[in-house]
């Protein structure tokens, strides 16, 4: 029990996220289930959708890529919220941080698509998406590097690029990614650090004017 109590709720999140996701592979009638279906909240009213939509994955390489990221950057993300909230409310933020922007990074989709009972999506992106931002945010000058760029960007470049590309190819449409969800799960994070450590805000701000300064 104390082990388990002293696991990163990244590590636990990320452990529940792959067997739910590995149980629903083989399984069309619990991915159907949990899937996010607009349709079936609004008129079956089965609101559990928004979240439980976060914990499976279309295939592997899905899976992989989301819990890659939100393993790297949520292990951090997570260690320098405990650091400032303390363990316990640190904990509790960081649980916030991610379930919330599942629920949240769908919205728009419900929208949208609340009378089209064909439409489906599924995935922690949105999720992932907020963990990303928060990082970035964070720690603004960390290196990293993109697979097609011969050097390492800064966070906050790469946040920056994020948001074009995303905003890109959600306006392009016909891609099969949810690129709105991406967008929003990104914009509650934004909304989250503002609300629980403004002080990032202002030390991205004192970078930024230290950069072109």
């Amino acid at each position: 029990m104390t082990e388990l109590l002293n696991t990163p709720v990244t590590a636990i999140i990320l452990a529940v996220t792959v067997i739910i996701s590995f149980m629903a592979f083989n399984n069309q009638e619990l991915i159907q289930k949990l899937m996010f279906n607009p349709y079936a909240v609004k008129h079956n009213q089965e609101k559990w959708r928004f979240l439980s939509h976060g914990f499976i994955h279309g295939d592997t390489m899905h899976l992989l890529v989301n819990m890659y990221v939100f393993y790297n950057f949520g292990t951090i993300v997570e260690s320098t919220i405990i650091n400032i909230m303390g363990k316990t409310n640190g904990e509790i933020l960081f649980v916030v941080l991610y379930m919330g922007a599942i629920i949240f990074a769908p919205i728009l989709a419900y929208k949208k698509h609340q009378d089209n009972p064909g439409y489906n999506s599924l995935g922690a992106s949105g999720a992932t998406s907020a963990v990303l931002i928060v990082f970035m945010l964070m720690y603004p000058s960390a290196p990293l590097q993109l697979l097609f760029l011969p050097i390492p960007l800064p966070a906050i470049v790469f946040g920056l690029l994020f948001f074009v590309y995303e905003s890109y190819m959600n306006k392009r449409g016909r891609t099969g990614v949810a690129h709105d969800a991406h967008l929003l799960g990104a914009l509650f994070g934004m909304v989250f650090l503002l609300l629980v450590h403004p002080q990032s805000y202002l030390d991205l701000l004192t970078y930024i004017g230290g950069v072109f300064g």
